[in-house]
């Protein structure tokens, strides 16, 4: 009997691309030729098809994506992959993907609408991102340097337009403001539609307020159905400083609501900026000592894993464990929205406890899965006063026999505070800590430990360089010259040294060329979920390397 085969010509690829909306795309920048096959025209991208020069693509991009045009076509290495969004004239935004297959000869891959990458990215309504994709893009977002504005606007009465005009109608009011809100903002800022009747904003600090750019752009009259609208909104407002410290971007867009909740209760066309006091009157510290109180039984507080890597080679050393609270309805909570409640409810020891075993099971399973990351460390800090918890020495022998982790494997982070209340009776917990195979680090030194005399006669194996000190010594002689100078100590007393705080491969290699032993920071990776961690752990040793940015 005759098998049927399905034989893909070339009439049936163009016509499998052109129903997907999808385009191929081949780029040689030694012949300066891109090459396009598929669905051009319905991507904007008829004018450059069959093929084009490099000029041509600037050319048909927008003026403000023109750059994101450049990063397509940018020289990489093998294997180094292509992920863009880019918007053409004419057309919508596209999502390039592609990887480099040869140095410098040639790239390639594929175009399609974003829509077709990620439908659920936008609310159906109005186009904007919907809440969760605009929290995802904001965490992506947040830790860009310069000041960040985030604005939450609430439309009034949509309870009573729903009534008057019904749904369908109302919604085109929810859709009409959307439009005008898209038009209002540069392109670069995220806007979305959060709830029913919320918008949010986040842009870059400007001399305008975004709260007043909004404002103007929706408290316009409407004509919907022969009726006129005159929306009025509540608007919540809160900045933060991009980096390292921002704010998570769920608690970010938390505290803006918190600050439309605040706008309702001055009536109509009320607005808000957030500040500490709303948390009180808010009764939102109250509900959150109440929801901490069984978040530790319920295993909402969890480690997240920030990678530790050695300068000299790249190569992935471990990981220090960071709290986290995974909140049933507030999201992703970082330490300091919660730590300090914690500790005024005196549930830091037994965080401490979770937190050590959890990471220490964590690393073990690690390193059982994974031949390659045999000699893989984690580290946990002590919280203050931890150092004195009666239960310290034999939960790190329970541990230790629980998971089989080697001497060492298993670190501990004391602060110099801790150390310094007591320098004798710290001496002789560390040493007992140390017996019981728990390593030792001396956390961010430099901020105040008060005799050097001390460091001799404690039992650390390793000196935390605090991130301030990292940050600033590209700009600041003293910093640069402590940053030196804890290295050269932590050389002579044969202790290894980690700078905290490394944002981009200049930093990088300035501590290497101090003989800085490791690095950890967001040039290298954010605190990562243990899902999140695994990959990057695999992704290292595949690559021989941990990557870290060119700039941060």
């Amino acid at each position: 009997m005759a098998i049927d085969r399905w034989i893909w010509d070339a009439t049936t690829t163009l016509e499998a691309l052109g129903a997907a909306e999808v385009a191929l795309w081949f780029w040689e920048p030694e012949l300066d030729r891109l090459r396009i096959t598929g669905a051009s025209r319905a991507l904007g991208l008829g004018p450059l098809a069959p093929e084009c020069s490099s000029a041509a693509l600037r050319a048909l991009a927008l003026p403000q994506d023109r750059a994101l045009a450049e990063d397509v076509l940018k020289v990489q290495e093998p294997g180094a992959e292509i992920a863009i969004r880019l918007r053409m004239r004419g057309a919508g935004v596209c999502i390039w993907r592609g990887v480099w297959l040869e140095e410098g000869v040639r790239a390639a891959g594929v175009v399609a609408p974003e829509t077709k990458f990620a439908a659920s990215d936008l609310d159906g309504l109005t186009g904007l991102l919907d809440r969760k994709s605009f929290i995802a893009r904001a965490r992506e977002r947040l830790p860009a340097p310069g000041r960040h504005e985030l604005v939450v606007a609430d439309l009034d009465r949509l309870r009573r337009l729903n009534e008057a005009l019904g749904h369908e109608r109302a919604d085109l009011v929810l859709a009409a403001l959307g439009s005008r809100l898209a038009a209002a903002f540069p392109p670069e800022a995220l806007l979305a539609r959060v709830g029913e009747d919320e918008f949010a904003v986040l842009t870059q600090a400007a001399d305008q307020p975004a709260a007043e750019v909004l404002r103007h752009a929706l408290e316009q009259p409407l004509r919907i159905a022969g009726f006129d609208i005159h929306p009025t909104l509540s608007i919540g407002a809160v900045s933060a400083q991009g980096g390292d410290e921002a704010p998570e971007a769920a608690e970010l867009l938390r505290r803006a609501e918190l600050a439309v909740e605040s706008a309702k209760g001055a009536g109509r066309g009320g607005a808000a900026a957030y500040g500490r006091g709303l948390e009180s009157d808010g009764l939102s510290r109250l509900a959150l000592e109440g929801d901490l109180r069984g978040a530790l039984g319920r295993g909402e507080l969890i480690p997240y894993y920030q990678p530790i890597v050695r300068l000299s080679t790249g190569a992935l050393s471990g990981f220090e464990a960071l709290v986290r609270w995974i909140h049933p309805r507030r999201g992703l909570l970082l330490p300091d929205s919660f730590l300090p409640l914690l500790e005024e409810m005196g549930l830091m020891s037994d965080l401490g406890a979770l937190m050590m075993r959890q990471a220490g099971h964590q690393l073990a399973e690690w390193r059982r899965n994974h031949r390659a990351a045999g000699e893989l460390t984690v580290a946990v800090n002590l919280s203050t006063g931890e150092i004195e918890r009666p239960d310290l020495v034999s939960d790190v022998v329970a541990i230790r026999k629980e998971t089989g982790l080697p001497p060492g494997a298993l670190k501990l982070e004391v602060t110099e505070g801790d150390v310094m209340r007591d320098p004798e009776g710290a001496a002789v917990i560390l040493r007992n800590l140390r017996a019981a195979g728990a390593a030792l680090a001396l956390d961010d030194f430099g901020t105040g430990f008060s005799s050097l005399s001390y460091l001799t006669r404690l039992p650390f194996d390793t000196l935390k360089i605090d991130r301030y000190f990292v940050r600033t010594m590209a700009t600041n002689e003293g910093s640069a010259k402590i940053v030196s100078s804890v290295v050269k100590l932590g050389q002579d007393l044969s202790l290894e040294v980690v700078a905290e705080g490394v944002e981009n491969a200049g930093m990088a290699r300035q501590l290497l060329s101090l003989g800085c032993d490791y690095g950890q920071g967001f040039g290298y990776a954010p605190a990562l979920s243990p899902q999140e961690a695994e990959v990057y752990l695999n992704e290292s040793y595949v690559d021989g390397a941990a990557p870290v940015k060119a700039r941060g």
